[in-house]
């Protein structure tokens, strides 16, 4: 997959490519035209960000969108100039398409008044409780892919903040090869609201 087809895009600033990075760098603050560059510099950012992340929600926390768009905001916020705003730009990987950017204001306010209400502070004593919630989070925030980029990133930052509300740690450096695929596909089911394959996957990721 190259990076000019990572994503569909409409060609709205968005979707902007830093000049010199030949289409595989979007437009940055820092000037940067190096993929391998940027991903490094995504990376530090995101340990920074996830120090901040740990000193600010508590095991009480019940997270809201403000929170979401903050978190990514910390961790972007010097590198891209859209950084905690939704995206306007719509998108898809490979034939599998997230969200319409029109629909997203909407879809996470819902996403707030159900899914975070219910799920956190995902404070549950029971293994299966503290599943449901990081599959259901997870996927839903997924698939409704706020953010231009970091969308999967983030959302694996606020499954690892509820699995440490719950006195657990998830660990997704084992996230490769088939368990990959099988990652992707359990994303995909949960259009259905069927959580349960990702709740699986997370059951091996799970650590107390």
């Amino acid at each position: 997959m190259t990076p000019q087809n990572r994503y569909d895009v409409s060609g709205l600033p968005e979707a902007q490519f830093q000049p010199g990075s030949q289409g595989k760098v979007l437009r940055n603050k820092l000037d940067i035209t190096s993929k391998a560059e940027m991903d490094r510099c995504e990376a530090v950012a995101l340990e920074k960000a996830f120090d901040v992340f740990l000193h600010t929600y508590d095991k009480d926390h019940r997270f809201r969108v403000s929170d979401i768009c903050g978190m990514h905001r910390t961790w972007l916020g010097d590198i891209y100039e859209w950084a905690g705003q939704y995206r306007k730009v719509n998108m898809s990987k490979g034939d599998f398409p997230f969200a319409g950017a029109a629909q997203i204001p909407r879809l996470m306010e819902e996403f707030q008044q159900d899914v975070l209400f219910r799920q956190t502070p995902c404070a549950f004593a029971e293994r299966e409780r503290v599943l449901e919630a990081l599959a259901e989070v997870h996927v839903e925030l997924v698939l409704i892919h706020p953010f231009r980029e970091g969308n999967g990133r983030l959302a694996r930052a606020v499954t690892s903040l509820m699995a440490l509300q719950s006195g657990r740690r998830i660990v997704f450096d084992s996230i490769k090869g088939q368990r990959k695929i099988d990652y992707f596909a359990s994303v995909q089911v949960g259009l259905k609201r069927n959580y349960k394959a990702m709740e699986c996957l997370f059951n091996d990721l799970l650590e107390k």
